[in-house]
């Protein structure tokens, strides 16, 4: 029987006021630690669904990492395959790619350096300095997606 996908709440602190005030702020062009709003359009309402995440830079590549789990943005992104991000008044279109699981653990490693002050709580204690093989059992219950750039595409292009 497969098992159902991971997925932690937010709890009402974080739910009602720290989302709420990150959001606020990156709203107003204020970025809080690197912070930004992910636009992504509902996936059965199409109506443009927002959330604060926190964009990872490394190795040349950008990634959306989902530490509460298989959340309502990650199952938005999956069909719609692509979002924005949003800081003040710029919007940045991007196209998303799913990160497979083998290859997510340098990018939850270099994630949970720059971010576990602020959402540790929810990797059930594996840390930046967990031996690999704990990050890599964790992995499932993370999504990862790479950035592209949709101005990065080829002329052309089709998707």
């Amino acid at each position: 029987m497969p098992t159902r996908p991971h997925y932690r709440k937010p709890d009402w602190f974080t739910r009602n006021l720290f989302n709420r005030a990150v959001a606020g702020f990156t709203r107003l062009g204020i970025s809080v630690a690197g912070s930004r709003v992910l636009e992504v359009s509902g996936r059965k309402s199409g109506t443009p669904r927002r959330t604060p995440v926190n964009p990872l830079a490394l190795d040349g590549n950008r990634y959306l990492v989902a530490p509460r789990g298989h959340t309502q943005w990650v199952r938005n992104l999956r069909v719609a395959g692509r979002g924005n991000l949003l800081l003040g008044r710029r919007s940045e279109p991007f196209r998303a790619v799913e990160v497979p699981d083998v290859d997510k653990e340098p990018i939850l490693r270099a994630y949970l350096r720059r971010w576990k002050w602020e959402v540790g709580q929810f990797f059930g204690g594996v840390g930046p300095d967990s031996p690999s093989d704990e990050l890599i059992r964790i992995a499932p219950d993370h999504p990862v997606f790479r950035i592209e750039s949709e101005s990065a595409r080829p002329a052309g292009s089709i998707d």
